[in-house]
């Protein structure tokens, strides 16, 4: 079964209010999820009500993204907003329950914009190591 699928273009300047209005019309929300595009990252907000998934698009720079959180009107996306600032570096302006850059341990600060991964990554240490 395929499940039917809408893209919508928002900006973030309107993200909330639409998000609000998923909410009102019993959508949940399924996931946030940031994709790297050349010097850009795309967000996408899923919801879904009945196997009816609708999705919020926009664009930001892949340097000094902005967008306003939605955890105000779902609980869990703390958890996504987190992740998008700790892993891609966009800022989330009022996040519930902001991590401050702690909610992932990484080898390096937003490694998802990173060109290149870091010269070496130390192995982990092993029991009786010193």
């Amino acid at each position: 079964m395929i499940e039917e699928q809408t893209i919508i273009a928002v900006m973030p300047e309107t993200l909330v209010a639409e998000t609000r209005k998923m909410r009102d019309q019993g959508y949940r929300l399924v996931q946030i999820c940031v994709t790297r595009l050349g010097e850009e990252l795309q967000l996408d907000y899923t919801f879904d009500l009945n196997r009816k998934f609708v999705n919020f698009r926009f664009l930001q720079p892949k340097i000094g993204a902005r967008v306003p959180s939605v955890s105000g009107i779902y609980w869990c996306a703390f958890t996504y907003e987190n992740e998008i600032s700790d892993l891609f570096g966009v800022q989330v302006d009022g996040n519930a329950l902001d991590f401050k850059g702690t909610f992932y341990k990484t080898a390096m600060k937003h490694p998802f914009i990173q060109d290149a991964a870091p010269a070496s990554v130390p192995a982990p240490a092993k029991p009786g190591d010193k």
